[in-house]
């Protein structure tokens, strides 16, 4: 059975290329019914952010994604987080001491800064490398902190074949011998993860292509205990497009990069999910709006390309878009209510005249707010906004416009979109003009702003008969 992990380490917010990531195992498992396992790694203490784990459960909700074993809901092989499996690490890398593949190093931190200090050396000078087995004894029987490096080979070169990048080939001289067991006890993420990903029978390793170099290590290991391999499966860059076109890997000068962040800026976990699952995997056909369900049955592995993948926030937007269309009445109500109330407070107003003009229009719920502001004030205008040469309305007609159409609207008890619509209709007909130029002034006077989500009559029908009329009598005020 294909079994997968995603192990996210808790240090602050999800970021797009850990969601993606998250996603990707989570569709290999699904999509050829096998298991998907949450592992928490946080072997590095140092890192660790308070309320991170619950950042990474409260994500992985949002979006929907359920994995079947995980330290929330357990499983055969927990614990699911590495510091309380620290025990089981230390005897697995004294094996390797016995067996020749790690050794015991005793470089103090300042010994190590100090080999870094010209700058020209990029890794450990394997100082302690070849040791005497007595010195090595000395050295432990007086307690001299160590930690424990892989001893990797010097000559000859490590493969590996890669599902998307095909095989790659490593120079063993490149290759640093690392360090598994860290001084405090706590082993080191790469040689965690391994241990974990056998003990846990992980079959598939979904990352980012910038562990691509570090794999050939993590097989060294495999090789080491004489473990079978996983396969591996490395993801693409994620870019963004800077100000002048050209692109670099996506960061926070691109805009919001956590998950978090994008649902602050007003894009639905859906879509989130959505145009992640696109960035470096193309379905078979032309598809682009994918219900997570309809995902774990369309996606494929050899989708997954090896070219960066550009976040385009446009497209981005399109979706919410898109999504939001596609909602149904009470789902578009259910999400535009507590933006309503931003505008209306409790006041009751006529909800589905403003679903009805806003649901083709707004590509994200928190713009609502900003497109109904002049229902909570009206702004403040002038006389020249009256003026529009396709209605054909100055600053001559613009008043008897007005004046007509409050003596008519005052005589309206039922006020509703559709008596204000007769009313107005019946009355521009009866004065032998064109509809739109009664209906122009009274929009500038009810609104204040030429740009308006919906017609005059809408407008007019969310304000209430009261305030609609208040406005129209400032709007003649301002005409003289």
């Amino acid at each position: 059975m294909v079994r997968t992990r995603f192990a996210p380490s808790p240090t602050g917010f999800m970021h797009v290329g850990n969601l993606r990531t998250a996603l990707y195992e989570y569709l290999v498992a699904k999509s050829q019914q096998g298991t998907s396992v949450l592992r928490i790694e946080d072997t590095d203490q140092e890192r660790f952010v308070e309320g991170a784990t619950d950042v990474i459960y409260n994500t992985l909700k949002q979006v929907g994604m359920k994995h079947d074993e995980g330290p929330d809901i357990g499983g055969e092989f927990g614990p699911y987080v590495q510091s309380e499996r620290k025990d089981l690490y230390k005897p697995y890398a004294e094996q390797l001491v016995r067996d020749g593949k790690a050794y015991y190093c005793f470089c103090t931190k300042e010994r190590l800064e100090s080999i870094h200090e010209d700058g020209s050396f990029g890794g450990y000078d394997r100082h302690c490398r070849d040791l005497p087995a007595e010195e090595v004894q000395r050295l432990l029987d007086a307690g001299t902190p160590y930690v424990i490096r892989q001893r990797v080979p010097l000559e000859g070169a490590t493969s590996f074949e890669d599902t998307v990048y095909g095989t790659i080939t490593i120079e063993n001289k490149e290759i640093e011998d690392q360090v598994l067991l860290k001084s405090d006890g706590f082993p080191t993420y790469n040689f965690a993860n391994v241990i974990d990903d056998h003990l846990m029978n992980i079959t598939h390793v979904v990352r980012g292509s910038e562990y691509l170099t570090s794999t050939p290590k993590y097989n060294l290991l495999y090789e080491a205990f004489g473990w079978e391999k996983p396969v591996y499966v490395h993801l693409p860059l994620i870019m963004g497009k800077n100000a002048d076109g050209t692109v670099s890997k996506l960061s926070k000068r691109h805009g919001s990069t956590s998950f978090q962040g994008l649902l602050n800026d007003g894009y639905l976990a859906p879509v989130i999910t959505n145009y992640i699952a696109l960035l470096g995997w193309c379905p078979k056909d032309n598809t682009e709006i994918f219900s997570l369900e309809e995902l774990e049955q369309a996606f494929d592995i050899t989708g997954i390309s090896k070219s960066p993948a550009v976040f385009d926030y446009d497209k981005l937007l399109w979706f919410n878009g898109e999504y939001i269309r596609k909602m149904t009445a009470e789902e578009f109500r259910e999400n535009a209510m507590p933006y309503y109330k931003e505008v209306f407070g409790d006041s009751e107003k006529p909800w589905q005249v403003l679903d009805t003009i806003l649901q083709p229009r707004v590509s994200k719920f928190n713009e609502i707010p900003q497109l109904l502001g002049f229902f909570k004030e009206l702004p403040e205008y002038t006389a020249e906004l009256f003026v529009n040469k396709k209605s054909k309305t100055n600053l001559e007609n613009s008043p008897v416009m007005l004046k007509a159409a409050v003596e008519a609207l005052s005589a309206v008890e039922n006020w509703t979109v559709d008596t204000v619509h007769d009313v107005l209709i019946n009355l521009a007909q009866t004065m032998e003009v064109k509809n739109g130029t009664l209906l122009w002034p009274v929009r500038i006077a009810a609104a204040g702003q030429t740009v308006t989500p919906g017609g005059a009559m809408e407008i007019l029908a969310v304000l209430g008969k009261e305030e609609a009329l208040r406005r129209l009598e400032i709007g003649l005020t301002k005409l003289g």
